[in-house]
């Protein structure tokens, strides 16, 4: 019996223990979430907090992305590129702004007018004489379509010449990179020449106001005279550079007359438009009688680069074995 009572005596120290126990750790278990409840909630509303602040409040590089760009004070709008392109503002040489973009002032040149005007390639082969009756034939519809409206003449034959220029660069370029070899300079001369007549018609455009009968004139015109002269070019080059020399001496013509009727009176002597002073560096009061007289020089210097080019084939050489005369003005 003495047993039986000590066991129960300690059986219930043993519970009392555990029931202690098993409080003490609820209430330790109780305090420890009622303490981490405020941090929890703290945390969560910091981690909302920077969530949300973005949206709120970007970077500065989201700023100036965002922010549109205001426009410059002279009224043009700047290209916002990735690429880090600015477009470079150019001066005259008296610090006044450039305002062309389709020439840079470096390009500019003065014109030789003394050049021979009267110089004729006779024809004597039967490729030459091919080559000047078809130019020949070729001016008959023009009379009979512009007679003497000279200004529209003029754009007109613009819108051919730079077609020959552009054509034999583009097939010496083709050729070089098929060859791997120089083109001695022709490449350029060529491309040059093709430029030099667009801004020819650059300038005509600033005279004359061509009808549209006469716009879809010129489309028709190019696109049978760019295919007729590549194919020519392919099949013989001395025979297509004949072809362009015989049209530059039309073209010597043509303004001939062109300033024969300014000087009579029968056209009006304008001022020179702004893109032919700056472009042919002419006096501030030039005026057309002027544009045209550097514009006939020009003609006659193309005329010379390709009777010269078809003389080099004539002679059983390619352009390439001499130097092309770049910059020939």
């Amino acid at each position: 019996m003495a047993m039986i009572g000590s066991r129960l005596r300690s059986g219930s120290v043993l519970v009392k223990h555990l029931t202690t126990s098993a409080g003490a750790a609820r209430s330790t278990e109780l305090w420890r979430s009622s303490y981490s409840f405020p941090l929890r909630m703290a945390s969560m509303s910091t981690a909302v907090a920077q969530q949300e602040s973005p949206a709120k409040k970007p970077p500065v590089e989201q700023t100036r992305e965002a922010a549109p760009a205001s426009p410059p004070p002279s009224g043009k709008k700047d290209v916002s590129s990735y690429w880090g392109i600015a477009p470079s503002k150019l001066v005259r040489e008296d610090g006044t702004e450039w305002k062309w973009s389709c020439f840079r002032p470096w390009e500019a040149y003065k014109a030789d007018v003394t050049i021979d005007l009267t110089k004729h390639h006779k024809p004597t082969t039967l490729l030459d004489k091919v080559a000047y009756y078809t130019v020949k034939a070729l001016r008959v519809p023009t009379d009979i379509f512009f007679q003497r409206r000279y200004g529209c003449r003029a754009m007109m034959l613009e819108t051919v010449a730079a077609v020959p220029g552009m054509v034999g660069g583009m097939l010496l370029h083709l050729r070089s990179l098929r060859r791997f070899e120089h083109s001695g300079g022709w490449i350029r001369t060529l491309l040059e020449e093709a430029e030099n007549e667009r801004m020819h018609l650059m300038t005509f455009m600033e005279v004359s106001n061509p009808h549209w009968y006469e716009r879809a004139l010129v489309i028709s015109v190019q696109v049978v005279f760019f295919n007729a002269y590549f194919f020519g070019y392919l099949i013989s080059p001395k025979f297509a550079h004949r072809v362009v020399g015989y049209l530059e001496e039309e073209a010597i013509h043509s303004y001939t007359e062109f300033l024969k009727d300014l000087e009579a009176g029968k056209i009006e002597n304008i001022p020179a438009p702004a893109i032919a002073i700056d472009y042919w560096r002419l006096p501030a009061n030039a005026t057309l009688k002027d544009v045209v007289t550097v514009i006939r020089a020009d003609e006659a210097h193309h005329r010379d680069v390709n009777h010269y080019a078809s003389d080099i084939h004539y002679q059983g050489m390619d352009l390439k074995q001499t130097p092309a005369p770049v910059g020939y003005h």
